[in-house]
């Protein structure tokens, strides 16, 4: 009964620093909390001015507003390329051919469903990445020499897959300090099959599941500055959150920038990781990676017909890129809600925002202008932290150790069962609701895992209320 205040009183000394930093440090970065509830002037506005007012099964399919006529345009095109499926070469259908070799979906819309999440309990959105220790000249993974840096379950006519796989649960129950159970569902993946021998005995294996992609214009606009400024790779303010940038070699700058997308943070832009997907998940070869995806022991692969040179060309590629840049925010819902605002207060108050945070002002340097100076909300630093051994995958990528994650951005969070009629979370879809997400939580974020389980039954309803309003 008496932590409450204390743990208020704390957190006002926390807040008045974090703000003041904020005001002298960076204009373009608000780090004020409100630990009182009350309803902020436009805080349903996820993406600003460009927010897209739609709550339906649709609600993440949009174009943002404001947009150039031929940028339209270019989205729709740019849609047809994202969603139908690919076919192999030799075929009539020329702009579309040339899936694979090997490949583990034949479209890109496949794992990202209605531009959401994949849907891992029917293996679909979910795959592997894979890598040996070491790093390559840009600090990149070492790909498993027989099969790659991606397993790669499907294969075109006349070449072997790379394997299959099969992913079982093992359920624990706990209790929160008040008795009520949850229970936390720890998968094991085993492999079947393989291709091309056996993986290297100390290969190492990252899961990944297809995750939504709003909003992506609007985080690669997000200025470098205000990531410095999150940034507290050290823990010089002892607060217990050390999140450092992930710095990646970018494809198209040819060097090194800041990761923003992916669950590891580790690629810097959206044309990289646009062509990355189409050659790692399809097959697709593009300007950018222009050699098909096969190891140096994979024979039939490496003589098996493509579908040109590249398969997808640039001005396509470009329309893709476009399509999911400017893919908009859905608004939210009950965000005047009495037990939202105090779901909010809570939130804040047992420091989720340290890594969450809410709301920043983007760069002016996107080639889209509507992407330009928009306040938008993601409810993410963008910075990888240690989220403890119980979600490690000890599968180092450029900076981020095998125990960090990208803090995931939360807006949109409330409207995955819509669109995609599950709520399958965390980076393999282990966590079937928002409370087991919480409570899978540990390391740097364990202080709060274990504030949200203190609270009542009620509070942290209220918690999970105004998560879902997002």
């Amino acid at each position: 009964m008496t932590r409450t205040p204390v743990l208020r009183f704390l957190f006002s000394i926390c807040c008045m620093s974090v703000v003041i930093h904020a005001c002298t440090k960076d204009p373009h970065l608000d780090l004020s909390r409100n630990g009182n509830g009350e309803y902020e002037e436009g805080e349903e506005l996820s993406a600003g001015v460009r927010t897209i007012f739609d709550e339906s099964a649709l609600a993440f399919n949009y174009q943002i507003p404001g947009v150039a006529g031929d940028e339209k345009l270019d989205f729709f095109v740019g849609n047809s390329f994202f969603n139908q499926n690919w076919v192999e070469a030799p075929s009539s259908t020329t702009a579309r051919d040339g899936i694979g070799p090997l490949f583990n979906t034949r479209a890109c819309g496949s794992c990202h469903l209605k531009d959401g999440r994949g849907q891992p309990f029917i293996n679909q959105g979910l795959l592997f990445r894979l890598s040996i220790p070491g790093a390559g000249s840009h600090g990149e993974p070492l790909p498993e020499p027989n099969y790659g840096g991606q397993l790669n379950e499907h294969a075109v006519q006349g070449v072997a897959g790379e394997g299959e796989f099969v992913v079982t649960y093992t359920d624990n129950t706990y209790h929160f300090p008040d008795g009520q159970p949850y229970t936390l569902r720890t998968p094991t993946y085993t492999f079947t099959n393989p291709g091309y021998g056996n993986m290297q005995p100390d290969a190492m294996v990252s899961p990944r599941i297809g995750q939504q992609i709003i909003g992506l214009g609007l985080v690669e606009n997000i200025r470098e500055s205000d990531l410095i400024f999150l940034a507290d790779e050290f823990d010089k303010d002892g607060d217990g959150i050390s999140g450092k940038i992930n710095h990646v070699f970018d494809a198209i700058s040819q060097t090194t920038q800041p990761g923003r997308f992916g669950w590891k943070a580790n690629v810097a832009s959206l044309p990289h990781q646009t062509a990355g997907a189409f050659l790692g998940d399809l097959g697709i070869t593009t300007w950018l990676f222009s050699n098909e995806n096969c190891t140096s022991i994979q024979n039939d692969c490496q003589q098996a017909p493509n579908g040109g040179q590249p398969e997808i060309d640039s001005a396509d590629l470009n329309k893709v890129v476009l399509y999911v840049r400017t893919l908009g925010v859905p608004v939210r819902r009950d965000y005047m809600d009495e037990t939202v605002l105090k779901g909010k207060a809570i939130f804040n108050n047992i420091g989720c925002e340290k890594c969450h945070t809410s709301k920043f002002t983007t760069g002016n340097t996107s080639p889209i202008a509507a992407l330009n100076n928009v306040e938008i909300r993601p409810y993410s630093d963008f910075l990888v932290h240690d989220m403890g051994p119980g979600l490690a995958d000890g599968r180092p990528d450029y900076r981020a150790s095998g125990n960090e994650w990208r803090t995931q951005p939360l807006w949109g969070l409330g409207l995955i069962k819509t669109v995609n009629g599950h709520t399958y979370l965390l980076h393999d879809g282990r966590a079937r609701t928002i409370t087991e997400a919480i409570m899978w939580h540990g390391g740097e974020a364990e202080s709060s895992k274990n504030s949200f389980g203190k609270l009542s039954n009620a509070e942290r309803n209220a918690v999970l209320k105004f998560l879902e309003s997002l």
